[in-house]
C-alpha cells in the first residue's frame, strides 16, 4: 500500500499520544466511603474501560490514513501485442470477372467476394492495425496499418478495378510485396503479415524474382497469406514459393463461400499475443473504511455506560 499524500502521514502522532494518554493518565480521584474497603481494585474492568477510551484515538486514525489517500497497484493486466496486416488486393481487369454460383445482376465479381471476406476479418480481428495496398502493373499504398477499422468500409467503392486507370490492368506481384515489405518495416512494434488476394501469377516472378522477393521478406520476418481466387494453375508457382519461404500460406478460393473459412484458418496461423503489463495505483479505501466503521460503531456502544464517571 502507498499514499497519495504521504506528507499528511505526521498527523498519526495525535493519536498515539492521545491513546498513550489514556492509558496513563489518573484523571479526578474522587473519594468514596467504599474506598477504605476490601474491594477488588479492578484491573480488568479499568483495562477494558481504557480500550473503549482508546477508540477515538483510533478513529482519528483512521480518518488521518483517509485523507493520506491510500492506493494500491492495480492488478496486472495483459496488453495484445499488436499485429501489422497488410491485404495486398490485387485490382487487375480479372478480378471483375463473375465469381461464385449467383446468376442475374446481383452476382458477385471476384473483387466484391474477395473485399467483403477482407472487410469481415479485419472487424473480426478487433486489436489489429490493418492496411491496405492494391496493385496491378504498379502499386498503390490506399492507407497505413490503423486500428481504425472504418477505413476498410470507406474504401471499398474507390479501389474497385472499374474506376483505376488502364495502367493497372497487369499483375506484378513480387512489386507490391516490396511495396508491402517496405510500409512494414516502418512498423515500430508487433507481428508483420500480408494478406495477398490475387487470381493469377505474375510476371514479375521470373528469373528467380519470386525466390529474391520471398527471402526480402522472410529476413524482414514477415508472413504471407495468398488467397488464390479461381482455378487457374498458370505462374502461380512463385505464390506458393513465397508462402514456403515466409512461413505462410497459400489457400485456394473457388467459391464466395470458402472465404470465410479461408479467413478463419488465417486468424488461427496469425494468433494474437499478449503481454503482461503493471497497472496505474488505484485507491484503496475499503479496509480503512470499514475499520472507521467498526470502530464508530463499537465507541457509540461504549458510551451506553463503558466508560470512566465525569467526576
Amino acid at each position: 500500500m502507498s499514499f497519495h499524500h504521504p506528507a499528511l502521514l505526521w498527523l498519526l502522532a495525535l493519536p498515539i499520544a492521545w491513546g498513550f494518554w489514556q492509558w496513563v493518565r489518573r484523571g479526578h480521584p474522587v473519594a468514596l466511603p467504599f474506598d477504605h474497603g476490601r474491594q477488588r481494585e479492578g484491573r480488568r474492568l479499568r483495562a477494558l474501560v481504557n480500550v473503549a477510551q482508546t477508540l477515538p484515538a483510533l478513529l482519528l486514525a483512521v480518518t488521518v490514513l483517509i485523507l493520506a489517500g491510500p492506493r494500491r497497484p492495480a492488478p496486472p493486466e495483459n496488453e495484445r501485442i499488436l499485429n501489422n496486416i497488410i491485404i495486398c488486393l490485387d485490382v487487375s481487369g480479372s478480378m471483375t470477372a463473375p465469381f461464385g454460383s449467383l446468376r442475374g445482376r446481383n452476382m458477385k465479381t471476384r473483387y466484391d467476394a474477395a473485399m467483403e471476406a477482407a472487410r469481415d476479418f479485419c472487424e473480426y480481428r478487433k486489436g489489429d492495425a490493418f492496411g491496405l495496398t492494391i496493385f496491378g502493373s504498379e502499386h498503390l499504398h490506399w492507407f497505413p496499418p490503423t486500428k481504425e477499422l472504418s477505413a476498410i468500409r470507406n474504401a471499398l467503392p474507390f479501389v474497385k478495378p472499374q474506376n483505376l486507370p488502364p495502367w493497372f490492368g497487369g499483375t506484378l506481384i513480387a512489386g507490391a510485396l516490396r511495396g508491402c515489405k517496405e510500409r512494414l518495416i516502418r512498423t515500430k512494434e508487433g507481428d508483420r503479415a500480408v494478406i495477398l488476394i490475387t487470381d493469377g501469377g505474375s510476371a514479375d516472378f521470373q528469373n528467380g524474382g519470386d525466390r529474391q522477393i520471398a527471402q526480402e521478406l522472410a529476413d524482414q520476418k514477415i508472413r504471407v497469406f495468398t488467397i488464390l481466387i479461381g482455378s487457374d494453375t498458370f505462374g502461380t508457382g512463385g505464390i506458393y514459393t513465397i508462402g514456403a519461404y515466409t512461413n505462410g500460406k497459400v489457400f485456394r478460393v473457388e467459391d464466395a463461400g470458402a472465404f470465410e473459412a479461408v479467413f478463419r484458418e488465417i486468424d488461427q496461423m496469425q494468433k494474437a499475443h499478449f503481454k503482461q503489463i503493471t497497472s496505474d495505483w488505484v485507491d484503496f479505501y475499503t479496509p480503512l473504511s470499514l475499520a472507521g466503521l467498526c470502530a464508530a460503531g463499537l465507541w457509540g456502544l461504549t458510551l451506553l455506560g463503558l466508560r470512566f464517571t465525569p467526576w
